[in-house]
């Protein structure tokens, strides 16, 4: 993650056109599409469905080729036309369905990857998997397996399973989709604090407006397919933050600013889906 105390994980979109040719039906999923994470920086990206978010995350992750443009990471190509670098431990994914290994104990999910790869000896990965359970309240639940936690607990279960492997880059693609209002907020609070003691670039999909201004330090808000970057936000608020912080007048302007760009695109999508059914 760094390199004498220097955060890095800083991502480059440029240009990016992604085109699906599934049986000859050609689906343009995202046309020049460009804006810059920083290193450490909490970005949020929110647009219609269906719009090319988790396209761009797959992209960022290895999972999936573009068709042209390019994807950086501190400088490097990740991902061009001519050149992809696979999924790899320096680019982490949460997903909003959940990945735990039903067998598994809280613990040995967390160690599993880094034993397996053979980047941690089993000692080692246990004595810190341990120390990051006990860091965020969760020491007692080492033994359980992920039916007996609730859907809220087993999101900061993966969280931590990515950070074992200290990836430059978190990628969340609605993690906490489902969840209720009560543990959203459990979560947010929790996200904050991992990313307070452990400061790396958060690249976060959500439809959830407010979720969106409240964690990040910016909000992309993407146009409908082919996805473009319609307008940057910058989220100008002390950060941690506290959800009294969605009662202020800055926050309220902030959420409307977004909204209106959110509801344009909303409604374009409509529109494009009545022509097509027309």
């Amino acid at each position: 993650m760094t390199t004498h105390g220097k955060i890095e994980g800083a991502i480059s979109i440029r240009k990016v056109t992604k085109i699906y040719d599934p049986e000859g039906a050609r689906v343009m999923a995202m046309k020049d599409c460009s804006f810059e994470m920083g290193a450490g920086e909490f970005t949020i990206i929110v647009g219609p469905s269906g719009c090319g978010k988790t396209t761009l995350l797959n992209a960022v992750a290895g999972f999936d080729t573009i068709t042209s443009g390019e994807i950086l990471l501190d400088g490097d190509t990740l991902s061009s036309s001519l050149k992809q670098i696979k999924p790899n431990v320096d680019r982490m994914v949460v997903f909003q369905n959940g990945a735990l290994f039903p067998w598994k104990t809280v613990l040995e999910n967390i160690i599993y990857g880094p034993v397996v790869q053979g980047r941690m000896k089993r000692p080692a990965a246990v004595g810190h998997a341990r120390g990051m359970l006990h860091q965020v309240g969760l020491g007692e639940i080492e033994d359980k397996y992920p039916e007996e936690l609730s859907s809220g607990v087993q999101r900061r279960v993966e969280i931590l399973r990515a950070l074992i492997n200290q990836p430059k880059v978190i990628m969340l693609d609605e993690p906490f989709r489902g969840l209720d209002a009560v543990a959203k907020t459990v979560m947010h609070e929790f996200l904050m604090e991992v990313f307070c003691a452990s400061p790396r670039t958060m690249f976060f999909i959500t439809h959830d407006l407010d979720e969106a201004i409240f964690l990040g330090h910016k909000v992309v808000i993407m146009t409908t397919r082919p996805a473009q970057v319609k307008k940057i936000v910058s989220v100008d608020l002390p950060w941690p933050r506290e959800h009294h912080i969605m009662n202020s007048r800055e926050y309220l302007k902030l959420k409307q600013e977004v909204l209106e760009a959110v509801h344009e695109e909303a409604k374009k999508a409509f529109e494009a889906g009545e022509r097509e059914l027309a």
